[in-house]
């Protein structure tokens, strides 16, 4: 399991030019193993957004303890900030991406107008103020199956818009909003386009009719805008319990 702050790195996927998380890891796995590998992940994030507890899985033709391989990726991948806090022998049927039942998504949003220091590039800032209940009534519409078209970047490669979302709760705490969605799979930027899309109910730009209407009209172009990267963040993954519990010597998993 990893867990990594993204406003160091490009995002996940490797990049010709910038360093990403995946780079990073892969390179730290070589020099201690002096293998060369791939890792597959259950969520690629993009540049900016951060990982709370995500997982990807790699195969090593050596046999190494599971804290021994934790330990040695977390010593070479400084000083970057990308850590293993698990690790874990699978078997080779396990596939941290496909394998997945179900994947969670928080966003941060801080509500205030003082600029932010401690938690600058860790949320998104927001002065104006929003009303909680309107933004959760519209993120109530969301629940089910639906063609989310309306919150699918333009340059999403998924064959399909539609999606079952799971759960979308919005909670309050003060002046920071949480943002808590899950479903087994999502679009490209569908997470990050809902909720700045809630945020014009929230600050009363949109009434909850006006999202609704945006919803029905599947365009992308009827939509909000796109919360910035920094509020977002992979919360975690789930998987069928006997993939996890059985054990494997030739594929490693962090």
């Amino acid at each position: 399991m990893l867990e990594y702050e993204g406003s160091g790195f490009s995002g996940w996927q490797r990049q010709k030019k910038d360093v990403s998380v995946q780079q990073v890891l892969e390179e730290a796995i070589e020099k201690f193993s002096g293998e060369t590998v791939r890792l597959h992940v259950a969520g690629r994030t993009d540049a900016g957004v951060h990982a709370r507890a995500q997982v990807a899985h790699f195969d090593l033709e050596s046999t190494h303890e599971a804290r021994a391989v934790m330990g040695a990726i977390n010593f070479h991948a400084r000083p970057h900030r990308v850590v293993v806090t698990s690790a874990q022998e699978v078997p080779e049927t396990f596939h941290a991406r496909f394998g997945a039942k179900a994947r969670s998504y928080r966003y941060l949003l801080m509500n205030r107008r003082p600029p932010l220091a401690i938690m600058a590039g860790r949320v998104w800032h927001l002065p104006k103020p929003l009303e909680l209940a309107p933004m959760q009534e519209a993120a109530n519409l969301l629940l089910g199956t639906h063609d989310f078209s309306t919150f699918r970047a333009f340059h999403c490669q998924a064959k399909s818009p539609v999606k079952t979302l799971d759960r979308f709760t919005i909670t309050q705490d003060g002046t920071l909003f949480t943002f808590d969605i899950g479903a087994r799979s999502f679009l490209y930027h569908q997470v990050r386009n809902m909720v700045g899309s809630l945020t014009l109910v929230g600050s009363g730009r949109w009434t909850v009719q006006d999202f609704a209407e945006a919803f029905a009209a599947k365009d992308r172009t009827k939509g909000g805008p796109t919360a910035p990267p920094e509020g977002l963040y992979f919360w975690e993954v789930s998987y069928d319990e006997p993939e996890n519990k059985e054990l494997s010597t030739t594929q490693g998993c962090c």
